[in-house]
């Protein structure tokens, strides 16, 4: 009987030795992410262990904006950036020191993420619509950020320009927001999740959305030519990132109406990861769930696009295109 017993504890030592081991194994690696609903695949992956799964010990580290994070994965203080196109992240990767290596967040109609919202004295003298925004005081992150791209695909929509509009960058979503509330500016492009309690608590009024005025692809999964480079470790996260797509895709935006996603036994789960990740309640993340491709497929031709507006806006350097940025090897093309 003491024999089995030792047998059965060398065992046990032997399974927790393996056990270590693995977890020793696992590949390192930092994400730099927004505390936003775009990036829900990352937050599920990382909850529901799909990166564990696939090898990989994931630190997310959260960002207020998007530009700092194509900053911070260039210097290598994070290894993959998953946030919004921006003028900085272009000409970075213009410059060839980010890759662009999947595709994440959608502007869709009926998928509300962005929209267009006006402080209340500006509503009360006449901005009531999306097109109304010409010649206003606008908020935004930064210049060259991806809001700016989406007002100007509305300046083109509407056929105002937008040099007439006086765009304030802000830095920050919180500052934009504080900003349209103190009634410093006319209007502000914010994510609804950051705008919901403004204008519930009466503080702002809401316009319209980004993506039933203008579709486009919003955001994306990069890295430095450096973490490229590790192609093990590029296929390990972008493997447990098309499982979280598919999932996140087949059990929310499946079942989504109007915009809304319904709160029952088979959405309730990830729903409260979105929330855990984005720090919102329930209740406000079923309206701020981001189309994102259930294959994690990049729309090229819109990237190309907007590089094209960014540099005839002279916000980004000319010379590059799509294809110059792109890690073929890794990019599902739409």
């Amino acid at each position: 009987m003491i024999g089995i017993a030792r047998l059965a504890a060398a065992g046990l030592l032997a399974m927790m030795a393996m056990g270590t081991a693995r977890a020793e194994d696992a590949l390192k690696t930092k994400i730099g992410v927004l505390r936003l609903s775009s990036s829900a695949p990352v937050f599920i992956a990382q909850d529901k262990g799909y990166f564990r799964e696939a090898g990989l010990e994931v630190e997310l580290k959260f960002f207020d904006a998007a530009q700092p994070i194509a900053v911070a994965t260039t210097s290598g203080d994070v290894d993959f950036g998953v946030t919004a196109f921006t003028a900085g992240l272009y000409n970075l990767a213009g410059k060839g020191v980010l890759k662009v290596i999947g595709g994440m967040s959608r502007e869709k109609a009926g998928y509300p993420l962005i929209g267009y919202f006006a402080s209340n004295n500006a509503y009360a003298a006449g901005l009531k619509t999306p097109k109304d925004l010409a010649g206003k005081r606008i908020a935004m992150t930064q210049v060259g950020s991806s809001f700016h791209y989406s007002l100007g695909l509305l300046a083109d929509k509407y056929g105002f320009k937008l040099a007439d509009v006086k765009i304030v960058p802000l830095q920050s979503l919180s500052n934009a927001a504080a900003a349209l509330k103190g009634e410093t500016v006319d209007a502000a492009l914010l994510p609804i999740s950051t705008a919901r309690k403004l204008v519930d608590d009466g503080g702002a009024k809401f316009l319209g959305w980004v993506g039933d005025e203008t579709p486009w692809q919003l955001g994306a999964v990069f890295a430095s030519p450096k973490t490229v480079a590790n192609k093990v470790l590029v296929t390990k996260l972008l493997g447990a990132l098309a499982k979280a797509d598919r999932e996140y895709h087949d059990v929310i935006l499946a079942s989504m109406k109007d915009g809304v996603a319904p709160i029952n036994d088979k959405t309730k789960p990830l729903l409260e990861i979105i929330a855990k990740y984005t720090n919102l309640p329930v209740e406000r993340v079923v309206g701020n769930c981001a189309y994102i491709d259930p294959d994690g497929k990049l729309d090229v031709k819109n990237v190309d696009n907007q590089i094209k507006w960014l540099q005839e806006q002279g916000f980004a350097d000319k010379g590059f295109d799509a294809n110059t940025i792109i890690a073929k090897d890794f990019v599902k093309a739409d």
